[in-house]
């Protein structure tokens, strides 16, 4: 859909994103009000001013006066959810659990008590809930992993589905790694990595064949967006890139994008104990990974204007990253 028509489509609507503090809520938020949206954000964290985004504090667990700002809103967008990137210690692990299922469960009781919710509620989820398979490349029709992970998903998905109206266009997005720019809520865990790079660090960690599945967080928004707008979308999508890389390709091209010509490596040993001691989290973040590739949005016809990482890690650090031929 071009520029023109979405910025149509878009003018004068109100869309609600729930959790929307953090880089993918900000990034969001930035890109609707561009397109002529106004933007209503419920956060525990309260935002800095921003022009066309209104405020509201939300501590994702109970009801308050928030909920009437779901009242002829034209679309909600719950991305709430406690990070992953922390060591998973049970008080954690049960935060990251009913951080993403109680928010779900607030905004499924609010929508029934407005008098005209929402036409489409997007969902967040994780294409972590596919595991950790070594090589198989997985789409929406592969089997769920085992874990905390998909655990939490499969958790975060079933309340989803009970809280969401008969009535309203439901879709879920299994998100991939985010990649992008600072915009003032970050820039997720690639400023970490893009450091790590910098220190001249960034080398294989493990076997260093394990997939990193991302997406460039304009093609999220593109996404987000298209599934605000067209009724075509319904049900789970894989949000990620058509083609995932393993961790070593990341991180030379990662490398590259930086100008850091060398990357030292890091056997497994290294990882569990310097990521909860230095960097305070989950070696398993790095260790582990998975390749994910959405079959449903190919079948959409969605066309994602930065396919390979080398064009989005180009247009998020400058510079030429493609080798001469």
């Amino acid at each position: 859909m071009r520029r023109f028509e979405v910025e149509k489509i878009l003018s004068g609507k109100r869309i609600i994103i729930a959790g929307g503090s953090g880089f993918l809520g900000i990034s969001l938020a930035d890109c609707l009000v561009r397109q002529g949206a106004s933007v209503v954000v419920l956060s525990r964290r309260e935002l800095p001013s921003r022009p066309g985004v209104t405020f509201f504090r939300w501590d994702a667990r109970t009801e308050g006066s928030w909920c009437n700002t779901l009242d002829g809103a034209d679309g909600l967008v719950n991305l709430a959810g406690r990070s992953v990137n922390c060591v998973k210690t049970p008080d954690h692990i049960d935060e990251i659990l009913r951080s993403r299922v109680e928010s779900t469960r607030v905004l499924g009781n609010a929508v029934r008590k407005v008098n005209t919710p929402p036409y489409v509620w997007v969902q967040m989820s994780t294409a972590h809930i596919y595991g950790d398979p070594p090589e198989v490349i997985c789409d929406e029709d592969s089997s769920v992993g085992y874990g905390l992970a998909p655990f939490v998903a499969n958790a975060w998905e079933s309340a989803f589905a009970e809280a969401v109206l008969p009535e309203q266009r439901s879709v879920i997005l299994r998100t991939s790694f985010v990649i992008g720019p600072d915009n003032g809520g970050g820039c997720g865990a690639l400023g970490t990595l893009g450091w790590i790079a910098r220190l001249g660090l960034g080398g294989r960690v493990g076997r260093g064949t394990q997939g990193m599945s991302w997406i460039h967080a304009e093609d999220m928004n593109r996404l987000f967006v298209q599934a605000l707008i067209d009724p075509a979308m319904q049900g789970t999508y894989i949000a990620s890139s058509p083609n995932p890389v393993s961790q070593v390709e990341f991180m030379r091209l990662l490398r590259k994008a930086v100008q850091m010509p060398i990357g030292l490596p890091a056997f497994e040993w290294m990882v569990r104990i310097a990521a909860p001691l230095v960097f305070k989290t989950d070696p398993e973040l790095v260790l582990y990974g998975r390749y994910v590739r959405s079959r449903r949005l190919a079948e959409l016809g969605f066309k994602f204007q930065f396919g390979e990482l080398a064009d989005a890690l180009e247009d998020i650090y400058g510079g030429r990253l493609r080798d001469d031929p």
